[in-house]
C-alpha cells in the first residue's frame, strides 16, 4: 500500500493529475559512453563544415565536464524560489564549449537547440513505468485530466517518446521547462500545468520523484496533493529540506491505488454515466 506519512496535511479529492516525466511516467537509464558517441558525431559534423580544430578526445572531455556542470547547476537552482531554465545556447556556450576556438564555439552556438535534442536522445534510455497505462485508464474512467509538468533541457525528446509509444493522446497537456523558460521548484511550472488542464492548483495532485525540485515545487504552488514517487535518485537529496510530501508511493501501481481510494465513488459514477 502507499506509504502516506502521518502529517497534518490531507490529500484533496483530485480533479487533475500533474505528473513529472522522468522518474514518474518513464524510468530512465543513462547510456554508457554517450559522450564518446556524441563527440564522434560532433567532430565529424564540424569537419564536414570545414572546422578542423578539435579532436574526439577534446570534445568528449568537455561533454563530460559540461554534464557535471549542468548537474551541479540543477542542484543549485533548486534553492531559489523562481529559477529560470537554462537556455540551449547557455548549455553549450557556458558548460561545454566555453574554451573552444571561436569557429567551433560559434558552430555549436548556432546549432544549440538541435544539439540539445540529439544529446537528449543519446544520453538516456527510457521505458514507460509499469502500471502507468493502468493509472491513465483509471484517470480516464474518473474523468480526471492528466498533464505532464517536467524539467528538461529539451522537451521535444519527451514529446517524441510519447508519440513513438502512442501515449500523447493520454495527456491533456505537456509543460516542459525549456519551452516555458522556468523550471521547478519555480511554482509557475505547476501553475501552468493546472491552467492547461483547467483545474485550480488546490484541486490537483502533483507527482514527482525528487524532494528538492518536485515536493518543494508542489508546496510552493499549494497543490492539493503533493506526492513523491520513488525512482532511482529520489533519496539522493543535495541538501536537507523541511518540506515533506503528503504521500510517498513506490510506483504507478501504488499511485493508482491511492487515486482509486480517493475517487472510488467518482469512478463508478462516471463509468455509469459515460456512453459505451
Amino acid at each position: 500500500m502507499p506509504r502516506t506519512p502521518d502529517y497534518s496535511e490531507q490529500l484533496c479529492l483530485p480533479r487533475a493529475l500533474l505528473l513529472d516525466f522522468g522518474g514518474v511516467v518513464v524510468e530512465t537509464e543513462n547510456n554508457a559512453d554517450w559522450q564518446r558517441v556524441f563527440a564522434r558525431q560532433l567532430v565529424a559534423a564540424m569537419h564536414a563544415d570545414g572546422i578542423d580544430l578539435l579532436d574526439v578526445a577534446d570534445v568528449e572531455r568537455d561533454l563530460r565536464a559540461g554534464a557535471k556542470a549542468d548537474s551541479r547547476w540543477k542542484d543549485a537552482m533548486s534553492r531559489p524560489f523562481a529559477p529560470a531554465e537554462l537556455r540551449y545556447d547557455q548549455f553549450w556556450g557556458d558548460f561545454v564549449a566555453a574554451d573552444w576556438p571561436e569557429p567551433a564555439l560559434r558552430w555549436v552556438f548556432d546549432r544549440a537547440r538541435e544539439l540539445c535534442r540529439q544529446m537528449g536522445e543519446l544520453k538516456q534510455t527510457r521505458r514507460t513505468r509499469v502500471g502507468m497505462t493502468e493509472l491513465l485508464d483509471a484517470a480516464d474512467a474518473a474523468g480526471v485530466p492528466v498533464g505532464i509538468v517536467s524539467n528538461t533541457l529539451m522537451g521535444v525528446v519527451h514529446r517524441d517518446y510519447l508519440d513513438a509509444h502512442r501515449l500523447t493522446d493520454r495527456f491533456a497537456a505537456q509543460i516542459y521547462s525549456d519551452e516555458v523558460g522556468v523550471r521547478k521548484p519555480n511554482p509557475r511550472m505547476i501553475e501552468l500545468g493546472a491552467d492547461a488542464v483547467g483545474v485550480p492548483v488546490t484541486e490537483c495532485w502533483y507527482v514527482g520523484d525528487n524532494f528538492d525540485r518536485d515536493a518543494l515545487c508542489g508546496a510552493r504552488a499549494g497543490v492539493g496533493g503533493n506526492i513523491i514517487m520513488e525512482a532511482r535518485d529520489t533519496y539522493e537529496q543535495p541538501y536537507d529540506l523541511a518540506v515533506r510530501p503528503h504521500a510517498i508511493v513506490a510506483d504507478p501501481v501504488e499511485l493508482r491505488d491511492l487515486f482509486l481510494d480517493a475517487v472510488g465513488d467518482d469512478v463508478s459514477t462516471h463509468a455509469q454515466s459515460t456512453p459505451v
